[in-house]
């Protein structure tokens, strides 16, 4: 499926009949082949506009997977990059990126939702996982974010308009949820991902009652629809307060392997 180097349908039965973190143990070999991964198009747009509002010193890419996102910090961060996820296979796929001199690389294995971190970095990005939370969960995990960052540190990541219910990839993504949540209710342990329960407006309430200011910026490389609007936006929440100078306090993010 998706190719010759894809994973098979067989492959993606096991993979979603499994939980979140083993199914994504199961699926590394083949995450880079398969429409799940973030397009290079997506990850371009952000780093270059990430580069207009930059540089910035330490980068934390989350829910990494197989670290393409990593390559976008590490064009707009000058001292290190730092990829999280709760996948060992992902991070291992990460892990055998080959990668240009620049910042240091180093790979945490942990949950978003619980991060090890605190005011180490002064920018966040996330590419494609937002689907894997729940909406009751978004206000813990913003404030994990909250917490990562420095202040005056910024969390970035893309958002694709909705598609309108006269396409048919509309119908796709609501079948594809509606599915989902028939096997959680059958079939333990659940396996949380839903295309359609990351809506920009309750995000962007909940990244402002964790204490963030947020910006929507257009990514200009994707045009606009029939009606004026952009197809992708990227999110800028940023923390409030003044970032630390040279002189200042700088949390380095943990080494790992």
């Amino acid at each position: 499926m998706f190719g010759p180097e894809g994973p098979t349908l067989r492959e993606l039965a096991v993979q979603a009949l499994s939980s979140v973190e083993h199914g994504y143990d199961l699926l590394a070999p083949k995450f880079d082949h398969t429409p799940f991964r973030t397009p290079d198009s997506v990850l371009d747009a952000v780093a270059s506009a990430l580069g207009r509002s930059g540089p910035y010193e330490d980068g934390l890419d989350l829910c990494c997977g197989t670290g393409a996102g990593a390559d976008v910090l590490a064009a707009v961060c000058r001292r290190s990059v730092t990829g999280v996820d709760f996948s060992a296979g992902m991070l291992a796929r990460a892990r055998e990126r080959v990668r240009p001199a620049g910042p240091r690389v180093s790979w945490v294995r942990a949950d978003a939702r619980a991060l090890p971190f605190t005011e180490a970095f002064d920018l966040v990005v996330s590419f494609g996982a937002f689907g894997h939370f729940l909406p009751r969960e978004l206000p813990g995990l913003f404030a994990q974010v909250r917490t990562a960052l420095r202040p005056g540190g910024c969390f970035a990541f893309p958002v694709v308009a909705p598609p309108r219910p006269t396409s048919p990839f509309f119908w796709a993504l609501l079948g594809f949820d509606g599915v989902m949540r028939v096997r959680n209710a059958l079939w333990r342990p659940p396996f949380v991902m839903y295309y359609r329960a990351f809506r920009l407006g309750e995000v962007r309430r909940e990244l402002e009652r964790a204490g963030f200011r947020v910006e929507l910026r257009a990514l200009p490389e994707f045009g606009t629809r029939g009606d004026g609007s952009p197809r992708v936006r990227m999110v800028e929440a940023r923390r409030p307060g003044v970032p630390d100078g040279p002189g200042g306090r700088a949390v380095t993010p943990p080494r790992a392997g």
